[in-house]
């Protein structure tokens, strides 16, 4: 069985990082190891994380990208969960992500949908009818496959060496998920997988400030990364090479 890390960044989420680390202490097929990358946080999410047995690391440089590429690297495992603090996992998420990988040994990551919890009622209905199938949507057009969801996605550790390389972790202004799924190599595939199953909050959409935020970083990573390479060209590299690997969310393969 493949050895498996969770990875959580964390700034100031002390209450949400601990019912997260509840729902992980309760799986079904428990994590190997836990890495809590407290991206300096001024109240106690590393003590929480210390508290649950999960492996602190501490990423001075403020930022997603910077915190999960340290979780990246500083994990030992083979496959490389990764979650946000306020992410809650079904009891049976880990189980089901194993399955996956041992199930198609030929994918370089996995990524799942969610539910959301909190806020309003059209708080929850915008991020599961509207948000989520619209990134899901537009990002497989444009990427050529499925995009990571940063709240419920995993890598294998060895593809993690090669998007390393050019993933743009320095930046604090780019979508950490996002920009990861642009450095996917040709040959490299991601499978959409419905079963993985998380629950995220659905502050983002609590007020305008906070959509329009999350908007203009999803803005600029497509801008930063489609610089590099076309979408037309990056398309058209990955259809030559895998025509049929690549799995989009809706099941259907397409040549």
């Amino acid at each position: 069985m493949p050895r498996i890390s969770v990875i959580i960044p964390v700034y100031n989420d002390a209450d949400l990082l601990e019912t997260c680390l509840t729902a992980l202490a309760n799986q079904t097929r428990l994590a190997d190891e836990i890495v809590v990358v407290d991206n300096a946080s001024t109240d106690a999410s590393a003590l929480v994380a210390r508290s649950a047995g999960a492996r602190v690391v501490f990423e001075p440089q403020r930022g997603i990208p910077a915190a999960t590429s340290a979780g990246f690297d500083a994990a030992t495992g083979e496959i490389f969960a990764r979650i946000d603090a306020d992410s809650i996992p079904a009891e049976d998420w880990l189980e089901n992500l194993e399955s996956v990988f041992l199930d198609r040994p030929e994918i370089s990551a996995a990524t799942g949908p969610a539910e959301f919890y909190g806020g309003s009622a059209f708080d929850r209905w915008f991020g599961r009818s509207c948000y989520l199938p619209s990134y899901f949507w537009s990002m497989e057009r444009l990427l050529g496959h499925p995009p990571l969801f940063g709240s419920n996605c995993a890598i294998r550790a060895d593809a993690w060496q090669v998007l390393r390389q050019t993933a743009h972790r320095g930046r604090a202004d780019v979508h950490d998920d996002l920009d990861l799924s642009f450095q996917f190599r040709p040959g490299m595939t991601v499978h959409f997988a419905p079963d993985l199953s998380v629950a995220i909050s659905a502050r983002p959409f609590a007020d305008w400030s906070s959509f329009a935020r999350r908007v203009s970083w999803g803005v600029g990573t497509v801008a930063v990364n489609t610089l590099a390479e076309s979408p037309w060209r990056r398309r058209a590299a990955r259809r030559a090479a895998a025509p049929r690997q690549l799995t989009p969310v809706s099941g259907i393969r397409r040549p």
